[in-house]
């Protein structure tokens, strides 16, 4: 701000210069006391009037942000003392007048919303619309509800996986039990079918062997087995027996087991009176020891007809019919299985 008192003259050291007069010349100046005044009034106003108009809109700028964005800690600050001089107050432009001020000054306010601002913490600051409208007003309580809520959903997705889980093993152990009876059951059947056939093909071939019985006989009757095939003794030249011994009183009838043609019929030996029989299949059927023979070699013969007499003719200890049976190449075999598989039992 300007002085009162006479500008103070240059040091001669100053008093040349482009300053537009060359010849003007400059005195020095030494300030006194009373040429220095103290900085007071109007200028010391001044500087106060700016300061305060300042604080005042800093701190009704502080009061709206507490307000509008929620600084809750503001209220551990102290509080911001502001005097103003009574000259200087008077002076000041209305509160009201400023941008975003007139709201929070007393005076066309809403009362109601002078109440709620007045009662309202600033540790509700960060509460939502909802949480209020539930009756919360505390900051830290609406933080702590929200953490709890928090913990609470993620609770709930856990149980909600681990029940997913619980599910779907019981679904796979119901899958696994399932297929488990499926293969069970299909064991079943496969057994009960197999059984089944089983079944059938002993019945078929029992059926085949009956069929077949009809046509083969048993070479002789009221007989008793005495010696087997295979059997091993000194009474014969071979060291062991090779037919099947059927001892019946002499004369009891010899038949034919199946239908055939004699190839021969005679003495032969130790075998006494001995009939060849040739079948179809080319199987030879000897009976051997007879007492007597019915039938010539080339006759043909049909099952069951006598071709002869049991006796005991040859090397014998005994009447009895000795049978041999020799496959189509001469190997001779054991008469009873040979019998049994024609469906015959000895």
């Amino acid at each position: 701000m300007a002085s009162n008192q006479p500008a103070p003259e240059a040091p001669s050291s100053f008093r040349t210069g482009s300053f537009g007069d060359e010849d003007r010349t400059w005195d020095e100046w030494n300030p006194t006391e009373e040429s220095i005044r103290p900085v007071r009034g109007r200028h010391r106003v001044a500087k106060q009037r700016g300061l305060a108009r300042s604080s005042t809109v800093l701190g009704v700028g502080v009061i709206a942000a507490v307000g509008a964005g929620g600084m809750a800690t503001a209220q551990s600050k102290p509080p911001v003392s502001i005097s103003l001089p009574d000259s200087i107050a008077d002076n000041l432009p209305d509160a009201k007048s400023l941008p975003g001020v007139g709201a929070f000054m007393s005076g066309d306010s809403d009362p109601d919303h002078e109440t709620v601002a007045a009662s309202a913490p600033l540790t509700s600051a960060g509460i939502t619309a909802a949480e209020a409208e539930q009756g919360t007003t505390d900051a830290g309580e609406a933080l702590r509800a929200r953490i709890l809520q928090q913990a609470e959903q993620q609770q709930a997705g856990a149980e909600a996986e681990a029940k997913a889980a619980e599910e779907q093993a019981a679904a796979e152990a119901a899958a696994a039990e399932a297929a488990k009876q499926q293969s069970e059951a299909e064991a079943k059947a496969a057994a009960k079918k197999k059984a089944a056939e089983e079944a059938a093909k002993k019945k078929a071939e029992a059926e085949r062997l009956a069929k077949l019985a009809a046509s083969y006989a048993i070479p002789t009757s009221s007989y008793t087995i005495t010696s087997t095939y295979g059997q091993s003794g000194s009474m014969w030249s071979s060291g062991h027996h090779t037919g099947l011994d059927f001892a019946a009183p002499t004369g009891t009838p010899v038949k034919a087991v199946h239908s055939g043609t004699v190839k021969s019929a005679g003495w032969s030996g130790s075998y006494g009176y001995r009939t060849v029989l040739t079948l179809d299949d080319g199987t030879e059927i000897w009976y051997c020891h007879q007492s007597s023979m019915d039938v010539t070699a080339g006759q043909k013969v049909t099952t069951g007809e006598t071709i002869g007499r049991v006796g005991a003719t040859g090397n014998v200890t005994g009447p009895h019919l000795h049978l041999e049976v020799h496959t189509p190449d001469g190997t001779g075999i054991d008469p009873m299985g040979w019998l049994g598989s024609k469906g015959l039992s000895v």
